[in-house]
């Protein structure tokens, strides 16, 4: 059957609710939900923290005994499995609504169309694929992981109109503005975990904490108040973080990377992995993705000096890059964007498409996507 203006009214309102849930629902994906009855809202919710009640489930408390018959829009497949909540299909049967329409189908594996299927055997009619690109524009790192089997990896970049990222000297603070910085508190809100090296967190004392005061936009907090932080994964090939820094004396946790075959446990409440290395000494990137597996990072936030980030873009492991020009020279003895092997034809460079492009501050904010890209 065809939808009407009115359902797409209220599908984007179950968008609008699941985007609340950006800041806080990792490993989870956003979810939005809207129940309606004789053309009008009788309850709605979305998801907001892991472990916590899911969108469907909200709407459902809202609607109460009104549920009876009505429509449920919701952003995403209803699960079908138990995990740390029961399943949001067994929810609706149970709450008898007449119809679902879900944007789109859950690509988790665990899902998979089976909550469609579970809704259709109650003998609920399933409308599925109604505004779905709005509605995975909502969990960009979430589908990534399901879909490709890995985190969605964006490449944060500061530099002066002649794309140098420092003097000669090392000196780098600061190139970019205050709201570039303000920016920069949003992108590690989203994330599950900031990547950085040892040389990063020495150079610039930094602790690559979520400062959810100095955001440009607010930032959800969890139920108990307090702001997820993104965990921090540090690449230390040799071990020269002693847990002294100011990295460590900031809530929220570390994963320190160390070669394989090391036998150096990681200082304070940090934890090792371990990853291997090429024959330069530098870790294998493919190496070190498969370590972070087992953490299911939806999204990783890249936040280091050129040599990673041009290992990353060379190994087609970037998503986005998300570069802050200042309105500065630096001239060219100063250090460069990104640090990449030699190329010897114009072919061989990497193209970018232009996402977005806008101002902050005196700064551009551009965010551009890699065509090529590779597999962990």
């Amino acid at each position: 059957m065809s939808l009407s203006a009115l359902d797409a009214q209220f599908m984007a309102q179950a968008i609008q609710l699941a985007a609340k849930g950006r800041y806080t629902t990792t490993p989870n994906p956003n979810v939005g939900c809207v129940m309606v009855k004789h053309d009008k809202v009788i309850g709605q919710g979305y998801h907001h923290q892991a472990g916590g009640p899911h969108a469907e489930v909200m709407a459902l408390r809202e609607a109460g005994e009104h549920s009876r018959g009505a429509t449920c829009y919701v952003t995403l497949e209803p699960c079908s499995h138990f995990g740390r909540t029961p399943p949001c299909a067994q929810a609706l049967i149970d709450a008898k609504v007449a119809k679902v329409v879900m944007a789109m189908q859950d690509p988790n594996p665990a899902v998979a169309g089976k909550g469609a299927k579970m809704l259709q055997a109650a003998g609920i009619e399933v409308v599925s694929g109604f505004m779905a690109d709005a509605a995975r524009a909502l969990n960009p790192g979430f589908l990534t992981r399901m879909e490709q089997g890995r985190p969605l990896v964006r490449v944060k970049l500061a530099a002066s109109l002649d794309g140098k990222t420092a003097l000669a000297n090392g000196k780098s603070q600061w190139i970019s503005s205050g709201e570039a910085r303000a920016d920069v508190q949003h992108f590690r809100a989203l994330s599950c975990a900031v990547l950085s090296t040892a040389e990063t967190v020495l150079q610039d004392q930094a602790r690559l904490t979520l400062r959810a005061e100095q955001a440009n936009q607010p930032i959800s907090p969890l139920h108990n108040g307090a702001f997820r932080q993104p965990v921090r994964v540090i690449l230390d090939a040799r071990q020269r973080l002693t847990g002294n820094e100011a990295l460590f004396q900031q809530s929220g946790d570390i994963l320190l990377v160390y070669p394989a075959g090391c036998t150096a446990s990681a200082p304070g409440a940090a934890r090792a992995l371990y990853a291997e290395r090429d024959q330069d000494g530098y870790f294998q990137l493919s190496s070190v993705f498969a370590a972070l597996r087992e953490y299911a990072f939806n999204s990783i936030w890249v936040e280091a000096g050129a040599r990673l980030a041009g290992s990353l873009l060379q190994a087609g492991l970037v998503d986005e890059l998300v570069l802050y020009q200042a309105a500065k020279l630096l001239g060219s003895d100063s250090r460069s964007l990104v640090d990449m092997a030699v190329l010897t034809d114009l072919s061989q460079a990497i193209e970018l498409t232009w996402q977005d492009i806008r101002q902050l501050g005196p700064d551009l904010r551009i965010i551009a996507q890699p065509h090529v890209q590779g597999a962990y």
